[in-house]
């Protein structure tokens, strides 16, 4: 199966473990905790001659737990979109779910508000021509749920048990972003 990527296409990204390193048992609480997975400036390039909007999509309950603030928050992702837009790649929005995961929040993934936020704010969005790469199930039901066709990053284990969930599966950025002319599924 191909997908023919073109401008009218949306790319979704989960943040920690897929654009930077996540921290064992902890949060990003700062900028100099925020170190980016090799090779994700170079995709964030390669997607940005690719997609028509780039957004992440993040749950960040640090906030909700009160270990960093949202103007801490902003500061990093501030300073994220800064080093992508150096790089020759874009960001185009960053939407944030603070809220504890025992909230239920409907802006928390796998809730689907921030999907619909983006909707709302970019009318031009097509879940059917989007794509939401992330790292955990999460992420893959978010994307599911929208109607999109979901991508995921990291451990193929994931992808096996949940078939159903996964359309694609890449080791990283990177590799994904390299692959757009080829996408085949994950086999199990």
């Amino acid at each position: 199966m191909n997908l023919r990527i073109d401008h009218t296409w949306t790319l979704f990204l989960d943040r920690d473990g897929v654009i930077n390193e996540r921290l064992p048992d902890d949060y990003v609480k700062s900028w100099n905790q925020f170190r980016f997975i090799d090779g994700v400036l170079d995709a964030m390039r390669i997607f940005s001659e690719k997609f028509s909007r780039i957004l992440v999509v993040t749950n960040q309950q640090g906030i909700g737990k009160g270990l960093m603030t949202e103007s801490e928050l902003e500061q990093i992702h501030g300073l994220m979109q800064q080093s992508v837009t150096e790089a020759g790649g874009r960001i185009d929005k960053i939407y944030c779910s603070p809220f504890l995961a025992s909230a239920n929040h409907f802006s928390r993934k796998p809730s689907v508000g921030m999907g619909l936020k983006a909707k709302r704010e970019f009318k031009d969005i097509s879940f059917r021509k989007s794509i939401m790469a992330g790292d955990s199930l999460s992420d893959l039901i978010f994307g599911k749920r929208l109607g999109m066709k979901t991508i995921l990053i990291g451990d193929p284990m994931l992808a096996r048990a949940n078939p159903h969930l996964t359309d694609f599966v890449f080791p990283d950025l990177f590799t994904f972003a390299s692959s757009l002319a080829d996408l085949h599924p994950p086999k199990n």
